[in-house]
């Protein structure tokens, strides 16, 4: 069950990432914000690959590695940049829940392309904590509120492409323990993914590599909680099925919710806290499930 901690400790750092990166999007915009995870956690990726391979030989990817990396970099590269547009409209809390829509798109993706039926329990309890999710969302459907809405459920599948993408990744390497798997599927991306950041703000942003380099610090700690957060991630997926990480993930939204009113100060209402209540039961009977 190691899957389950390393979990916990991706979302946990993955919400700190998310709060910096909700603060460096007012100085460096948009695509700013979003190469900062990719090209300060970078450094971070290279040093955890570097102990790791104290313990075993790094595996080299082969082409199909390559090409499911490939598209979980570049999915994760949109969805994050959706994330930070949501949460400009929606608050840190609200989007959090938002993209957590993502199980049932794993589900379905990871059922045809990774040859992973879930079963109707585990399906039982993806819907009870998706319904949670529902929730939480806060949007009033009935007053057609939808942009800020689809652009969260957009980003939660593209979130849920990615992971399909990077445990495809993980699982084609050629050898090599759970965690260095883990490692070089993280640098990989990272390289790809502040190559593609770097190219795209040089022709089409360069303000914002300037407002990068002058809020290093800001964007060293969302790097270093990025680079954490993948690796656990990536753990997991090399553990189990995506579609477990992710809806075991869902924790995460209470604790965006904390930091949302701590830090954000934005409060709960009643249907926040029975969305918080059925992601909770949905996440507990997942537990349970997989246990078994």
């Amino acid at each position: 069950m190691m899957w389950i901690l390393a979990t916990l400790i991706a979302a946990a750092a993955q919400t700190g990432r998310n709060a910096a990166q909700r603060r460096l999007t007012a100085e460096l915009g948009t695509m700013g914000a979003t190469a900062v995870r990719f090209l300060f956690g970078l450094p971070f990726a290279v040093l955890f690959l570097a102990a790791l391979s104290l313990t075993g030989a790094v595996p080299l990817p082969g082409t199909a590695s390559l090409g499911w990396t490939a598209l979980g970099a570049t999915s994760q590269i949109a969805a994050t940049a959706l994330m930070l547009m949501t949460m400009e409209s929606r608050g840190f809390g609200v989007t959090t829940a938002l993209i957590k829509t993502e199980p049932v798109t794993l589900a379905i993706i990871g059922a045809i392309l990774l040859a992973e039926p879930l079963g109707p329990a585990r399906m039982a309890a993806i819907a009870i904590a998706t319904l949670g999710v529902l929730l939480m969302s806060g949007t009033d459907w009935r007053r057609g509120n939808w942009r800020a809405a689809a652009l969260g459920i957009a980003a939660g599948a593209l979130f849920g492409l990615s992971a399909i993408g990077f445990r495809g990744a993980i699982l084609a390497l050629p050898h090599g323990g759970e965690a260095i798997r883990a490692a070089t599927i993280l640098t990989l991306s990272l390289i790809l993914q502040s190559a593609i950041m770097l190219v795209w703000l040089s022709l089409l942003d360069r303000p914002a590599l300037t407002g990068i380099a002058r809020h290093w610090r800001g964007s060293l700690g969302a790097g270093f909680l990025g680079a954490l957060a993948s690796l656990f991630w990536f753990l997991g997926f090399a553990l189990t099925a995506a579609a477990n990480v992710r809806t075991l993930a869902l924790i995460e939204i209470p604790m965006a919710q904390l930091v949302s009113g701590r830090v954000f100060r934005e409060g709960a209402s009643p249907r926040h806290l029975a969305g918080m209540c059925l992601i909770v039961l949905g996440v507990a009977a997942l537990v349970a499930i997989s246990a078994r």
